[in-house]
């Protein structure tokens, strides 16, 4: 391959930049200075280095772009601008889009030139979810809904696949937006499938293809390279739907751990920690070590540990007090729900399969970031670190949960992210299906080892 060309490719400019920055005697290749862009380098085994960086050539190129109306996905359209033309400059000429959004339609677009990975995302046997945010003319009545879940018949074409359906309930959307999930991609299908169940699409945006959620820093028309991780997540979308229809078969209540399964805060405890033991001059050499330390501890046990290991002056109560007051504004105000959530809580409504919250937290902040997502009353049960002073591993806030619910523990699904809550799940006899979290990324693998599933976000859970 010539040398401008892969460079090119690589994105460090377009041909004229980058025959600028070879004729100047930025790029060497084996060692060496080359001045001539038509030089001829293997990018598989070349050590090329370009302003003092090594460059990494990669066979395959992945893109996320935030669709904007009025292009269209092709790769060339002789009347319209294509989704292509918003790529940078110096792309591989054999990228193309997976799958497509209709000219009107925005959202998320993977582009790629990996033609494997394309093709089994986009298999009717993969059944791989995509899930849209939709505008309705008519708020969604709960027979359409049903009609929706259960297939909708397109003639000739035969019925649907059931989609998965969750009304949003945001006061400005006046009940006419839902997020809508399909495994198909059948041609207008989710405007057919609305037009045939009585209503119409107004607005229709993609917000999620597999385990690749659409990135809110992403503005209408821009794109970006996926990160490895995605990469990954993206790859582990063509294997996870057909592990997941199983996992609620034969499960009589669900139970969640709050911080890092329910609710994305992990993060939270560690700006805690570092700001409380600030106050009395104590600077943390490792967070990560002290995350592993009190793992899986109840709100009482962590108070105990910290008390004794950097021999604090305040008492127990003292300490759980402050903690309370430091994390209340950010639970209230900074704390998201995992991705996801909602729709999953719905349908676990909508099948009346009971809840529960297993957690170390106190009730007091178990409480308030549920009453701010307005999901206090979604749960039949709450225990936490304030009435089970044994912290996990040892099983006892589950088994608490279901005594409540009045459930018996082997018909009991546990969402964990750590790995001592999985061991306190399976201690208590019941399945755990571990979530991801930025917080643990370290134990991932381990995590699945010893869970009975795993998933990325509860967006998964409908793959």
């Amino acid at each position: 391959m010539r040398l401008d060309k892969f460079l090119s490719q690589l994105g460090i400019g377009t041909r004229s930049q980058v025959k600028d920055l070879i004729r100047k005697k930025q790029v060497t290749v084996g060692g060496s200075v080359v001045t001539s862009p038509e030089f001829q380098v293997n990018p598989e085994s070349d050590n090329i280095v370009c302003q003092g960086k090594a460059l990494v050539y990669q066979k395959y190129q992945y893109y996320i772009l935030n669709k904007p109306a009025g292009v269209v996905t092709a790769t060339r359209d002789a009347l319209s601008d294509t989704v292509m033309q918003l790529l940078p400059e110096g792309h591989a000429k054999d990228l193309f889009p997976v799958g497509r959004l209709d000219k009107d339609t925005e959202g998320l677009l993977i582009i790629t030139n990996d033609g494997a990975m394309a093709h089994d995302l986009l298999s009717p046997k993969r059944h791989v979810a995509k899930t849209y945010l939709v505008q309705l003319r008519d708020a969604l009545s709960d027979e359409a809904l049903a009609a929706l879940e259960n297939g909708v018949d397109l003639g000739e074409e035969g019925l649907t696949a059931p989609a998965k359906v969750a009304r949003l309930y945001d006061a400005d959307k006046e009940g006419t937006w839902i997020h809508l999930t399909i495994t198909e991609g059948r041609f207008h299908q989710v405007k057919r499938m609305l037009s045939l169940v009585g209503n119409e699409v107004l607005y229709l945006k993609r917000i999620r293809f597999g385990a690749l959620a659409l990135d809110e820093g992403l503005k209408s028309g821009e794109c970006r390279a996926l990160t490895e991780e995605e990469v990954s997540r993206l790859k582990r979308s063509r294997e996870i739907a057909k592990e997941k229809q199983s996992l609620l078969q034969g499960k009589k209540a669900v139970i969640f751990d709050l911080d890092g399964s329910l609710v994305d805060s992990m993060w939270l405890w560690g700006k805690i920690d570092q700001e409380y033991l600030g106050r009395f001059g104590i600077q943390l050499e490792s967070r990560e070590e002290l995350r592993h330390e009190i793992e899986g501890m109840s709100f009482h046990e962590t108070a105990v540990y910290f008390q004794q290991a950097f021999q604090l002056p305040d008492t127990v109560e003292k300490m759980k007090d402050d903690w309370n007051k430091m994390a209340w504004d950010m639970y209230a105000n900074e704390v998201p729900l995992k991705p996801g959530v909602i729709d999953f809580l719905e349908g676990c409504r909508r099948n009346q399969i009971p809840l529960g919250i297993a957690t170390s937290n106190s009730r007091e902040l178990v409480e308030n970031v549920l009453r701010v997502h307005h999901l206090l009353d979604e749960f039949q049960s709450i225990v936490t670190g304030n009435e089970i002073i044994k912290g996990k591993p040892a099983p006892d806030v589950y088994l608490t949960v279901a005594e409540h619910l009045g459930i018996d523990p082997k018909d009991c699904l546990v969402f964990e992210d750590i790995i001592k809550g999985i061991m306190a799940g399976k201690n208590a006899g019941m399945t755990v299906c571990t979530i991801a979290d930025a917080d643990s990324h370290d134990t991932w693998d381990t995590k699945c080892e010893i869970s009975d599933y795993a998933i990325f976000d509860f967006y998964d859970f409908w793959s």
